[in-house]
């Protein structure tokens, strides 16, 4: 009996040993399962994580050891697999946090979960400046967006031209994708123009026998004439005299628009008969398209100008900014040599 007793004491302590082998075992396990997937991973090296169009897990994989995202990559390689996030690769711009797990970065990247963009413009005078601009913001570089501006074949199918698109541009604050396509930029771009051109907006452009996009070239010359916004109005209204009569725009910025030198202060006479469509002092009518982006205020000014009977308009002599209005040439004469007395004295001479 006791030996008996002795071997189901022995039996006990073994069972019991192995209890606690498994015990720890399991514990240890969970502690890995935890450390692997959600224990904090994340460095904080870089806020964001760019994946490009057409990665593959070997691409995110090498910018995640490049960039020192992860503190483990040898973890974060083997949760990637475990989680199949490999046949998951998402392209985007995703916002990193400090301390996140392997399991919600992951997540995160299959499901595409990356945080918008913030895109503001105003201003631009030139489309390769907007494309540029805009290149910076999101994936796509200049070249393809500039390219599908100036494509005749994808621009009809919206009613405009390569010299005329820069009207769909209407500057504000937009939220879009990091690796949004310049298709769907553009698409989204014409939603806000469609928005911003509403039924009372489209009915003002008939009332001044103009279509929404010559609203938007002549707002762009009134906003590289005006360097108040107060004045817009007025310069509207003075510029409709002029089409209406049939009478040329005569405005300088569309001569350094025709010449592409934004250096010249002073428009001379030999630059009046450069041979441009935009050049306004040759041809009348309106330019065939926006010599910059016109701001809103522009645009709203040229659909509520203000009426007047001027026909001409020069620099004021004080470099303030603000013009001097004629009704007839002789009082315009009067203010165009003060003016340009005033380049004189200032030896402003280009």
């Amino acid at each position: 009996m006791t030996g008996e007793k002795k071997s189901s004491g022995m039996t006990k302590k073994i069972i019991i040993a192995l209890v606690i082998v498994l015990i720890l075992s399991l514990g240890l396990t969970g502690v890995f399962y935890y450390i692997r997937y959600y224990g904090p991973n994340v460095t904080n090296k870089q806020e964001y994580l760019y994946i490009h169009t057409g990665a593959t897990y070997a691409d995110v994989y090498k910018t995640i050891q490049d960039e020192g995202i992860v503190k483990d990559t040898a973890a974060f390689n083997v949760s990637a697999h475990n989680m199949r996030y490999i046949n998951r690769v998402k392209p985007g711009r995703y916002h990193l946090h400090p301390g996140m797990g392997n399991r919600r970065l992951i997540n995160m990247l299959a499901s595409g979960s990356q945080e918008p963009i913030q895109l503001s413009f105003h201003n631009l005078r030139l489309k390769e400046d907007f494309a540029g601009f805009v290149s910076k913001k999101i994936e796509p570089d200049s070249v393809s967006i500039l390219r599908l501006l100036d494509s005749d074949q994808f621009l009809q199918q919206y009613g405009f031209t390569r010299d005329n698109v820069y009207a769909v541009f209407i500057p504000n604050t937009y939220q879009l994708y990091w690796n949004t396509t310049p298709e769907k930029f553009f698409k989204r771009m014409y939603a806000n123009y469609e928005k911003f051109w509403t039924p009372e907006r489209k009915q003002q452009a008939k009332e001044i026998n103009l279509t929404p996009v010559e609203v938007s070239v002549l707002a762009s010359v009134v906003d590289a004439e005006a360097l108040h916004d107060d004045e817009m109005p007025t310069i509207a209204g003075l510029y409709l005299n002029r089409l209406k009569k049939g009478m040329k725009l005569e405005s300088d910025p569309t001569v350094i628009f025709a010449l592409h030198d934004f250096t010249i202060r002073r428009v001379l006479n030999r630059y009046l008969s450069y041979n441009s469509p935009y050049n306004t002092y040759l041809h009348t009518g309106l330019p065939p398209g926006p010599i910059m982006m016109p701001s809103v205020n522009a645009l709203d000014a040229v659909l509520n100008y203000k009426k007047t009977d001027y026909i001409y308009m020069c620099a004021k002599e004080d470099f303030s900014g603000y013009h001097n209005f004629a009704t007839n040439q002789a009082d315009h004469l009067i203010n165009a040599r003060k003016f340009q007395q005033a380049l004189n004295e200032r030896n402003i001479k280009k």
